[in-house]
């Protein structure tokens, strides 16, 4: 079983920038894809992100596209997601997830999940 551990929210400005981390443990990444994805209070969980570890291929929601960056950094098995230009819309809390289903953006095929860190963007 795959342990993730987010970290890195808080409470910022509208126009501000935040970096999350999502540290892996008990699994090595290479067939994984990983992911973010937000859930806003009274709303569904959405994807944000995801990147497959392999081959460094990335995928965005149009809501952050040209906004938010996904990254990794294999020696360290963790996931990075640059947060620029916040709106109070990406107001959530953010999980980082993984699947062996390769490329997906499905939040049904992710199976292992962080316990959450909370992004607040006030206007």
């Amino acid at each position: 079983q795959m342990q993730l551990v987010e970290s890195g929210g808080g409470a910022v400005q509208a126009g501000d920038s935040l970096r999350l981390s999502c540290a892996a443990s008990g699994h090595t990444l290479t067939r994984y894809t990983m992911g973010w994805f937000r859930q806003a209070p009274g709303k569904e969980r959405e994807f944000v992100a995801a990147i497959r570890w392999k081959d460094d291929s990335t995928y965005y929601a149009n809501s952050v596209m040209d906004r938010f960056t996904i990254s990794r950094d294999s020696a360290k098995n963790t996931m990075y997601l640059q947060m620029n230009s916040l709106k109070p819309e990406d107001t959530a809390v953010y999980f980082c997830a993984g699947t062996y289903v390769y490329g997906s953006r499905r939040r049904i095929d992710f199976d292992s999940w962080g316990q959450g860190t909370q992004v607040t963007v006030s206007s």
